[in-house]
C-alpha cells in the first residue's frame, strides 16, 4: 500500500490526525506553555472575576469581567494552535541535485576502478536580484535545493522555512512565512492579557481596602490569588511584552530575528526594507500562501531523471572500469596478441635480412611472450621466432640497432595505455 507523504516525511516533524495538523519535533513544550496560560485563568476567573460581578454601577456590568477573560483566553489559545499547527512554509526538498547546475570538476577527481575519474561538484552560491539589490542564496545539501531567499534551513526540524525567523520553543514550530503573523498576534495578544489580568487584580485589591476600610496588606491578606496573579503578569510582561516590542520593530524595518542578528554582525545592507508602512502592510494585510506541501497526498513513485551528457560519458566509464571489468580485460588481450604477432613477423624480416647478409648466428631457444596484464588475467602464449643475440652478431657486448629497433618494438606491445589500464 502507497505511503502519504506526511507517512515519509524526512523531516524530524511530528503528525497528528493524519497529516493534518503538523508540529515541530519539541511540540511537547506546548503541554507548559498550554499550562502557563490556562492554570492562571483558572484562578482570576474563580478568585477574582467571580467576585467583581456586582461592584459595578449596573447590576449586570461586572459580568463583563468574566466574559472578556474567558473570550480572550480562548482568543489567545486560537492563535497559538494557528502557530504551532500548520506548516510555517516548509520547501519541499528535492529527490535529486538541481541538474541545471550539475557539472563536473576535474580538479576534485575520485579513484575508481583504479583510475581517477571526475567528481560531481555543485555551486555553493549563487546571486539573486532583490528589490534592486543583489542577494546571495545557498545550497542546502540536506534538502539538495538552492534556498529561495530570507530561506534558511532549521537544525531542529531539519527543513528548508521560508522567510525563517527563528524556532520557537514555546510553540514547538518554527516561526517561518506562513505563521509568523500569527505568532506576533499571540506573543502581542498574551501582553494584553496579562496587562488586564494584572489591572483586574489590582482592582479587586482596591474593591477589599474600600469595603474593609483597611490598609493594602490587609486587603492583599484577604485575596491572596490576586497578589500572585499579580507578581506573575509583571513577571510574564517583561517577556512576552519585550518580545513583542522586539517584534514590532523587527516588523517595521522588515527584518526576521535571523536576518537581524546575521546582519548586524555582519554589517549587511537590508534589501527587504520597503518603508514602514509598506512593511506593516506586508506582514498583516496580504494574503497568506498556501502550503506547498500537501501531507496527506501518496507518495508519487520516483521518476528517474535523464541522464546528462556529461554524466553519461562518467557513467559508461564507471561500468567499464569498477562493474564489469572482464570485457575490457578481454579487449586489451586481443589488441596485446595483435601487438605481438606484428612484433613476430618484424622479427622474421629482421632476421631473413640478417641471414641473406651472411650472418654466423646461433639461433636461440624460443622463448615465451607473457602479457602482464592487470586483475591477474595473462595474455594468450605465443612462441617467437628465433633471434640472435647481439654479442654473437658483432662480437661484442654491443648491442646491435636492428635489437634495439626490436626490443623497442616488443616493449611498446606489452604496456597497456592509460586508456585500457584497470
Amino acid at each position: 500500500m502507497a505511503k502519504r507523504v506526511y507517512e515519509a516525511w524526512k523531516g524530524s516533524n511530528k503528525f497528528i490526525l493524519g497529516g493534518r495538523l503538523i508540529f515541530g519535533p519539541d511540540a511537547r513544550s506546548l503541554i507548559v506553555t498550554l499550562a502557563l496560560i490556562i492554570v492562571p485563568m483558572i484562578i482570576f476567573c474563580i478568585f477574582v472575576a467571580r467576585h467583581l460581578r456586582h461592584e459595578f454601577s449596573s447590576y449586570n456590568a461586572g459580568y463583563a469581567v468574566l466574559v472578556v477573560a474567558i473570550g480572550f483566553t480562548i482568543y489567545v489559545l486560537l492563535l497559538l494552535f494557528l502557530t504551532s499547527a500548520r506548516d510555517p512554509g516548509i520547501v519541499p526538498r528535492n529527490a535529486h541535485p538541481p541538474e541545471e547546475v550539475l557539472r563536473f570538476d576535474s580538479s576534485a577527481s575520485v579513484e575508481i576502478g583504479g583510475r581517477q575519474t571526475p567528481s560531481l561538484q555543485f555551486p555553493r552560491t549563487r546571486d539573486v536580484l532583490v528589490n534592486g539589490v543583489t542577494v546571495r542564496v545557498k545550497y542546502c545539501d540536506t534538502c539538495m535545493l538552492y534556498r529561495p531567499p530570507r530561506c534558511s534551513h532549521c537544525s531542529i526540524c531539519n527543513n528548508c522555512v521560508e522567510r525563517f525567523d527563528h524556532h520557537c520553543p514555546w510553540v514547538g514550530q518554527c516561526i517561518g512565512m506562513r505563521n509568523y503573523r500569527f505568532f506576533f498576534m499571540f506573543v502581542s495578544s498574551a501582553t494584553l492579557l496579562c496587562i488586564y489580568v494584572f489591572a483586574m487584580s489590582a482592582f479587586y485589591i482596591k474593591v477589599l481596602m474600600d469595603e474593609y476600610r483597611g490598609p493594602v496588606w490587609k486587603a492583599m491578606k484577604e485575596s491572596p490569588a490576586s497578589v500572585v496573579l499579580m507578581a506573575y503578569c509583571f513577571i510574564s510582561l517583561w517577556f512576552v511584552g519585550g518580545l513583542t516590542g522586539f517584534h514590532l520593530y523587527l516588523i517595521g524595518t522588515n527584518q526576521t530575528t535571523y536576518e537581524n542578528f546575521r546582519y548586524r554582525a555582519e554589517n549587511r545592507f537590508n534589501a527587504y526594507d520597503l518603508g514602514c508602512f509598506s512593511n506593516f502592510f506586508e506582514v498583516f494585510c496580504t494574503e497568506v500562501k498556501p502550503s506547498r506541501n500537501n501531507f496527506r497526498a501518496f507518495v508519487q513513485e520516483e521518476v528517474h531523471r535523464p541522464v546528462l551528457p556529461s554524466e553519461r560519458g562518467a557513467e559508461s566509464e564507471i561500468e567499464d572500469f569498477g562493474a564489469n571489468p572482464r570485457p575490457k580485460v578481454e579487449e586489451d588481450l586481443d589488441i596485446g596478441e595483435d601487438f605481438l604477432k606484428i612484433s613476430q613477423r618484424r622479427n622474421i624480416e629482421l632476421d631473413q635480412d640478417v641471414q641473406s647478409r651472411g650472418s654466423n648466428g646461433t639461433p636461440e631457444n624460443s622463448m615465451m611472450v607473457d602479457s602482464p596484464m592487470a586483475s591477474g588475467h595473462r595474455a594468450p602464449t605465443i612462441k617467437s621466432e628465433n633471434r640472435h643475440s647481439s654479442y654473437v652478431r658483432s662480437g661484442s657486448w654491443e648491442i646491435a640497432p636492428e635489437v634495439l629497433v626490436n626490443s623497442t618494438f616488443t616493449e611498446r606491445s606489452y604496456i597497456p595505455s592509460s586508456e585500457t589500464r584497470l
